[in-house]
């Protein structure tokens, strides 16, 4: 039970990362209000680094910022370690 309350948890926030990032784009288009960043770095600490980095390549968003092209993949990693730990945990 718990492991599909994880997973629905991170599909949604992991959506919620991956169309942030397309409106966000959109708006900087658009020149119109912005996500600040503090913002979408909470969505990807959160658990919605996956997300964001599709959402990062698709849109061609943040690329340029290194901040986002080196740290989104080092949180992605760092999640991986946190739910590999958590796995192990709950299982014994």
């Amino acid at each position: 039970m718990i492991y599909k309350i994880i997973f629905v948890y991170l599909l949604l926030v992991n959506l919620l990362g991956y169309f942030i990032m397309g409106v966000d784009k959109k708006r900087a288009i658009k020149q119109k209000s912005r996500v600040s960043e503090t913002a979408l770095w909470q969505i990807a600490c959160i658990g919605g680094a996956f997300g964001m980095y599709i959402g990062m390549k698709y849109y061609r968003h943040k690329t340029k910022h290194t901040s986002f092209v080196w740290g989104i993949p080092a949180v992605i990693l760092i999640q991986i370690s946190v739910l590999y730990c958590l796995s192990q945990f709950l299982t014994d």
